[in-house]
């Protein structure tokens, strides 16, 4: 999906201004409703992604659904990916999550104590983070844990090699290439395929976060799938579906 063909739509009165701010911001051109369009719609409440292929447009919001219900049921630190991390009585590592995607995992590990610094490469995708993270703010249940989340919009890769983002943990959850869209049930997942495509560069991923880690690399991986460019843990964590690799650093 090219960003740059994506028109920003103001739906009410009220969010005229933002619109076109945004639409200044970015370079773009507010439109109006276009059914056969990909569009980012704007509300006074919110920013939302509508895709022809799906019927009802997407936003994020940690306040609700499946952000709410792990932060509040998700197990703790006794869940998987707290582990993986290191999370632990007297330990709260740092974390940078260098493929944010729905930025589900940086919420669970920000609501459970972690600095998380968000890298997301797709414009529009940093941008409905962006816009979860204001409302965040807003919100006093959810407010603490918005601000301990960071995001930067760029390409992982060449940020790390920067060497400005520092953390304990780097944390990867790379795309899946195996899964065509019959095999993804969940429309997020076909969403966010649509958005950044196929993972073609896991592997130099891994090996720029092994070097910039202060402590590990942590890369969540489907049940059962290869090692991330051949290379074997040192250690994994497992949860029903889930995989957790680990890679301490040397």
């Amino acid at each position: 999906m090219n960003d740059k063909a994506i028109a920003i739509v103001a739906l009410d009165d009220q969010a005229i201004g933002r619109a076109q701010a945004l639409a200044d911001r970015l370079g773009l051109e507010l439109a109006t409703i276009e059914a056969d369009n990909s569009q980012l719609w704007l509300s006074e409440h919110r920013l939302a992604l509508k895709v022809p292929d799906f019927k009802q447009p997407f936003s994020i919001d940690f306040s609700s659904g499946k952000y709410d219900h792990r932060r509040r049921f998700g197990g703790g630190r006794g869940q998987a990916i707290a582990r993986a991390v290191g999370l632990k009585q007297g330990q709260t590592p740092s974390v940078i999550d260098a493929t944010a995607g729905f930025a589900r995992d940086a919420f669970v590990l920000a609501s459970l104590g972690c600095q998380v610094t968000m890298i997301e490469q797709n414009l529009v995708m940093s941008l409905l983070i962006e816009d979860a993270l204001l409302r965040a703010a807003d919100d006093p249940d959810i407010a603490e844990i918005a601000d301990r989340m960071q995001l930067h919009q760029a390409n992982a890769i060449n940020i790390l090699a920067e060497g400005k983002l520092q953390a304990d943990v780097i944390y990867l959850d790379p795309m899946y290439p195996g899964r065509d869209k019959s095999a993804l049930v969940k429309k997020e997942m076909q969403l966010l395929h649509q958005l950044v495509g196929t993972d073609i560069d896991s592997a130099e991923l891994l090996a720029a976060a092994r070097a910039k880690a202060g402590k590990r690399v942590v890369v969540k991986r489907p049940k059962g799938a290869e090692f991330v460019g051949g290379q074997k843990p040192a250690a994994s964590v497992h949860s029903k579906n889930t995989r957790y690799d680990i890679y301490p650093t040397r």
